[in-house]
């Protein structure tokens, strides 16, 4: 039987820092579905936020309450802003590098909906690929790839472990603790931005095993997307575009996004991203993001990565401006867990990052908050975890099993039913009808002959759903049409 003092599910920046500051004398296995860097935080562009020191940790705490309709929990906030002086200390003195001035001085930039320029930024607009490849080589644990978790072995209010497919072989893998830092849901929605293997599948092994998902009717959308692609991942306009002061506009280059918010481009996501589907869906008119007003070379160093990629495509940035369309792109819902990260009433379970509800992002996330949020909670459950007493139970049998059957043969189908339906009637803006409806094709594709993996998105979409029709009033990213 293979045991390890902690296992890790996920290889984004929370399960990486976590594995960071696990000592080498333990046993460690840190997991991940497909390869180690096909994962949201390689995706990241924007920064990482950072309070610029004790003073600014009560002006962050309030942009990111506003952001969040003042639903998050002040108090996990405040953790969440006084840790990132030690979690963004840390990995600069461990050797990350963020883009620095002529003087060596740190850049900080500015995205919508904060006060002040905070957000830490690596390559410009390549955040999230440094940190990601930083904590790779950091890594001192064993990471092992094409592990695909299909359940969590629970029994008497304790995790013990998982089943998994690794290497599409079942095995089971025990532990005495289990850190669950597998993402969020993207792949419910057909226009989002998050990695193909972002797929809300343990989110819905814990709706089976009677573990709460919480705030699931607050799914974020990114306003900035290109969706004209043919991939199931849309390419992300960076938030730091419309921070350093590029312009939403209509066909007539009318920044209409002032008719919506007295702030236009840098009003919360969720007011942006409501703003340009209204108007697109009103007018008939495409959106844009122009970007005329910035110097050539100065745009290139900012944005290399944006620049190289659209070039790929045809587009010569910042001469070309170009269609844009809200998306998917975070779950500020997800697992329920106290400031600790342990699940609630499940001993051995953890959940950290983007997987994990904490309370600190509210109805709606404020922007560049969610690699903090995965390295401040992966500090706190790896100090938990390290203050506790091996568990000395014997680990009990785990017969079930799902016959390994995975996948069916109208799996595919119906997964694209499902996650147009979700974009129809549970994304952006939302209506009673629409919701009833998604709720019904959900229960109707349950009954039918599916694989495991599709009836655990089932579970995860029936979650949303069901979040979004007891919340009766709009409020944040959950905006209902009268």
């Amino acid at each position: 039987m293979k045991k390890y003092d902690v296992l890790i599910i996920g290889a984004g920046i929370a399960g990486l820092y976590a594995a960071m500051r696990l000592p080498e004398s333990m046993k460690v296995l840190v997991v991940c579905k497909d390869i180690p860097w096909e994962c949201n935080t390689f995706y990241a562009q924007g920064g990482i936020v950072t309070a610029l020191d004790a003073e600014d940790i009560s002006l962050h705490v309030e942009d990111t309450m506003k952001a969040g309709v003042y639903h998050n929990d002040q108090e996990v906030v405040e953790i969440m802003s006084r840790t990132s002086l030690e979690t963004t200390a840390d990995i600069i003195d461990r050797g990350m590098e963020f883009d620095k001035d002529d003087n060596g001085d740190i850049l900080y930039t500015k995205e919508a909906a904060h006060s002040i320029e905070r957000i830490v930024h690596a390559d410009g607009d390549a955040t999230g690929r440094y940190m990601h490849y930083f904590m790779m080589v950091q890594n001192k644990h064993h990471m092992q790839k094409n592990t695909l978790v299909y359940d969590l072995l629970i029994e008497d209010g304790r995790c013990y472990g998982v089943k998994a497919m690794v290497n599409y072989e079942p095995e089971t893998i025990y532990a005495e603790h289990i850190i669950i830092a597998s993402g969020g849901i993207g792949s419910l929605y057909v226009l989002n931005t998050n990695s193909r293997t972002v797929s809300a599948d343990i989110q819905g092994v814990c709706v089976e095993k009677g573990i709460e998902l919480a705030d699931m009717e607050f799914m974020q959308f990114h306003p900035t997307v290109f969706i004209d692609t043919p991939y199931a991942r849309k390419l992300l306009l960076t938030e730091a575009l419309r921070g350093e002061g590029a312009h939403v506009v209509g066909e007539q280059g009318n920044r209409f996004l002032f008719d919506y918010d007295e702030r236009g481009e840098l009003a919360g996501r969720d007011i942006v991203a409501r703003g340009i589907f209204d108007y697109k869906r009103k007018t008939g008119e495409n959106a844009y993001l122009d970007f005329s007003m910035f110097e050539k070379k100065w745009f290139r160093e900012r944005f290399p990565n944006i620049s190289y990629t659209f070039e790929g495509l045809g587009f010569h940035f910042p001469k070309d401006k170009i269609s844009i369309s809200p998306a998917f792109h975070y779950a500020n819902g997800g697992i329920s867990t106290d400031p600790q990260g342990s699940v609630y009433g499940i001993q051995g379970l953890y959940a950290i990052g983007e997987v994990a509800c904490t309370g600190v992002h509210g109805a709606n996330r404020l922007a560049s908050n969610s690699l903090l949020e995965g390295m401040v909670f992966a500090k706190r459950a790896v100090e938990y975890i390290l203050g506790q007493e091996k568990h000395s139970e014997k680990t009990p049998a785990f017969d079930k099993d799902y016959d390994n059957i995975l996948h069916r043969e109208n799996d595919k189908k119906y997964k694209h039913q499902l996650r147009e339906i979700m974009w129809k009637d549970v994304g952006i803006i939302r209506t009673w009808e629409g919701m009833i409806e998604a709720k019904n094709f959900i229960y109707d594709i349950k009954n039918r002959e599916i694989g495991r993996l599709l009836e655990l998105r089932l579970n995860t979409a029936a979650s949303i759903v069901n979040a979004a029709l007891s919340r009766k009033e709009s409020l944040g990213s959950h905006y209902v049409e009268k």
